[in-house]
């Protein structure tokens, strides 16, 4: 090796050491803590004995025209930003009408002007938006049609709403756009286990809760009405529950012993020496009810 060659070699070197030098002498940058775009949501929310979890990303309109622009018409969209719209239900129920098992699932809409049809598709893993969207992989695809709202929503909202024991709608809005799924779950599988405790040799019983389950699920009513006579015997003087009473007896369709059993709810609660709020309350619901009885 000659000098020259010797010389350039010796420079390269150092100009590779004062460059890695100075590399490692600057800090790293700070983490910024900046507002999303679309900030991360989750929400939980039991329906009757199904625990529902939805994970999204929400984009506001920020003066944009959203649905035919911003979300093209035709399309499928990811149901928020950034990573697909995740739902997970605990139980197997069903979708507008249609089964869908218990799991984790990604949620997509292909977007029309007066019909969605949105989409299931199992989470196996985290999807960026609808970029690797495949049809051959869709759960479930159900129809519902767009209804309009009088007033517009800044920031897309993902709800539960309309909570019933076995029934809930799923809501998506944004702009003045409303679409609704109907949930429903299936909770007749609880009535075994609830007959069988209420038919055991227990010191306390849950006579309310179970007769209020019955009643609102429309089950076997004349069960309802002897679990809330037995609640009353033991508390003769709870007029809330006399009400409740009235509540069973019109929904069997029994509207004179309905009447007379909301009439002596009424008086043990203008009667009351309890809250004056609650007084209030059970002599307003018991106004309402004589009204529809009459």
């Amino acid at each position: 090796m000659n000098f020259p060659t010797v010389r350039v070699l010796l420079v390269s070197a150092c100009a590779l050491t004062l460059v890695s030098g100075l590399s490692a002498q600057a800090p790293a940058a700070p983490k910024l803590d900046i507002p999303a775009a679309s900030p991360a949501a989750s929400f939980k929310q039991r329906v009757g004995i199904t625990d529902i979890e939805v994970v999204y990303s929400r984009p506001s309109m920020k003066g944009r025209e959203v649905f035919g622009k911003l979300e093209p018409f035709g399309e499928v969209w990811r149901l928020g930003a950034n990573s697909a719209t995740r739902i997970t239900f605990s139980t197997g129920l069903k979708v507008q009408g249609a089964a869908l098992a218990a799991g984790t699932y990604e949620v997509f809409a292909l977007l029309g002007k007066s019909e969605w049809t949105v989409i299931f598709q199992k989470a196996d893993k985290s999807n960026w938006g609808a970029y690797s969207y495949k049809q051959e992989n869709d759960t479930l695809r159900v129809t519902a049609k767009v209804a309009a709202l009088a007033q517009p929503v800044e920031t897309f909202t993902i709800a539960v709403n309309n909570l019933r024991d076995s029934s809930a709608t799923l809501d998506f809005t944004w702009e003045k756009t409303l679409v609704s799924l109907k949930l429903e779950m299936d909770v007749s599988s609880l009535v075994p286990g609830i007959e069988a405790v209420m038919a055991g040799d227990y010191s306390k019983k849950p006579y309310v809760a179970a007769a209020m389950f019955y009643l609102d699920n429309n089950f076997d009513l004349k069960k309802a009405l002897e679990w809330m006579n037995a609640a009353i015997a033991e508390q003769p003087e709870a007029f809330f529950l006399v009400y409740r009473k009235a509540k069973v007896q019109a929904a069997m369709g029994d509207k004179a012993g309905a009447l007379a059993t909301a009439q002596a709810s009424l008086a043990g609660a203008n009667a009351t020496k309890m809250a004056p709020a609650i007084r209030d309350e059970y002599v307003r619901l018991n106004n309402a009810l004589i009204s529809s009885l009459k």
